[in-house]
């Protein structure tokens, strides 16, 4: 059993295998803490889940319980004061930090000013992306990327950023959550969707090298099913989710009839418990809406 504030799930590459097989945890720990506490969900894939909700959501930074998350698991107070809240998270070309106007400079010294690598991934398509320097195969894991490819090298995560929107006028940098969690992505060639990209972005900025010689990764995820019907499950309207567990992919948690986004519930207050036996699904409110879903910061 796991108990505590949600945290979003850990993900690793398991036994160094190729290709990479995801393994999942679910984390949770004290509001404001870093997570402590973990579910292994390692052989759950065709048993029983059931996550309760305890009716308490806390800041994942303060501590404080808030009524609404902000953010991904922010309190309004810290929504609107910290720097990785702020809109360059998500759209790094837009760094201001050179500016002086970074509402936490020391955090964006440490988070922002290092080496970042531009990445083309296979989720739901080809699609281009940053990430940190060494944490690239994570963030395919959990993203639910079936392959990945590094193209170029930054010094920083501006440079990334402003690299990637330069690739993003030729190439998406979404993923369609309802195709990732629809059916595997077809392979993509993306050395040649690399090879091919290059000479269309012209001059790159200083401090950018571009990569000719990556290896292509192949990824892989435990899923025994994918959901007939792709039903957005949040605590708020099913504060109690049970069902039998058909996958797990990027952030979610696959049951035959509906996804949870881990992810979009850090903060969140639960029980969690596996069992052997699949459990009966709840009943869902009569007018869930899951026309929107989030997906991955």
């Amino acid at each position: 059993m796991l108990e505590g504030a949600l945290d979003k799930m850990t993900v690793r590459s398991g036994d160094g295998a190729f290709p990479h097989v995801a393994r999942y945890r679910l984390a949770a720990g004290p509001p404001g803490g870093a997570a402590d506490r973990f579910l292994d969900l390692a052989g759950a894939v065709g048993g029983g889940l059931l996550i309760e909700y305890l009716g308490r959501v806390s800041c994942s930074h303060c501590g404080s319980d808030t009524p609404k998350s902000y953010g991904g698991g922010y309190c309004y107070r810290c929504f609107t004061t910290l720097a990785r809240c702020d809109l360059c998270v998500v759209s790094p070309d837009r760094c201001h930090f050179a500016a002086g106007t970074c509402r936490e400079p020391a955090w964006g010294e440490a988070h922002c000013m290092r080496p970042h690598l531009v990445y083309l991934a296979n989720s739901s398509g080809p699609k281009v992306g940053i990430t940190t320097r060494g944490g690239e195969l994570t963030r395919w894991l959990d993203q639910g990327a079936t392959q990945g490819l590094v193209v170029a090298e930054a010094a920083t995560r501006h440079l990334a950023g402003v690299t990637e929107a330069t690739l993003a006028r030729l190439i998406s940098d979404r993923t369609d959550w309802r195709a990732l969690l629809r059916e595997d992505a077809a392979p993509v060639d993306l050395p040649a969707l690399r090879d091919g990209l290059r000479p269309r972005i012209g001059t790159l900025p200083e401090g950018v090298s571009w990569r000719d010689d990556g290896r292509v990764e192949t990824l892989a995820f435990p899923v025994e099913a994918y959901p007939a019907r792709l039903e957005r499950l949040t605590l708020e309207r099913h504060p109690r989710v049970a069902g039998r567990l058909v996958g797990i992919k990027g952030q979610y948690l696959l049951f035959e009839h509906g996804v949870l986004n881990v992810r979009r519930h850090r903060g969140y207050h639960v029980r969690a418990i596996l069992t052997d036996e699949p459990l009966a699904p709840e009943p869902a409110p009569a007018d869930t809406d899951d026309s929107q879903m989030e997906l991955f910061s």
